[in-house]
């Protein structure tokens, strides 16, 4: 298994899409309004690894999770953590994690945000025994009842070496 930061080399976005929709793939009907997911294009993807810090991981050729970064003012935001139905329960997601939280650290930043339906519990709990307390609960546009919880991870300060 090998993970790598999205680049300008990179040209299997529609693979990545492929990899993207069929990890949510559950959620569709579960969830509303339905995952933004469904909503993006290889063009999409491509475009949002210029704008954010993106990686893949692979395995055996074959893409089997990402994950997107946003720095934000006060943390990392990490979207679009996904991992293939087939590679999940193996420590994949948990990797991936690592590497935003290298991240962030190498920006100075003190915590990871993410954000979550509030239908998908079983997401609540694996993003909690990681390290994730619920901050927040939010609605989209136009929903009067709460649609997603944000959640957020502090992260151990970096001791400088004396």
């Amino acid at each position: 298994m090998t993970i790598i930061r999205l680049d300008a080399s990179f040209t299997r976005w529609d693979e990545l899409l492929t990899l993207i929709l069929t990890a949510f793939a559950s959620m569709n009907g579960r969830i509303d309004p339905p995952s933004s997911a469904l909503s993006l294009t290889a063009e999409a993807l491509a475009a949002k690894a210029e704008a954010e810090i993106g990686h893949v991981a692979i395995d055996d050729g074959r893409l089997t999770g990402c994950l997107f970064l946003r720095p934000e003012a006060d943390c990392l935001y990490v979207g679009k953590l996904a991992v293939l139905p087939s590679a999940q329960g193996k420590g994949l997601g948990r990797r991936l994690l690592d590497i935003a939280e290298e991240t962030a650290s190498a920006l100075g930043l003190p915590a990871l945000r993410l954000e979550t339906r509030i239908e998908l519990t079983d997401n609540h709990a694996v993003f909690a025994a990681w390290g994730f307390s619920r901050t927040a609960e939010k609605a989209h546009p136009g929903f009067a009842r709460t649609t997603f919880i944000e959640m957020r991870k502090i992260l151990a300060p970096q001791i400088s070496p004396a």
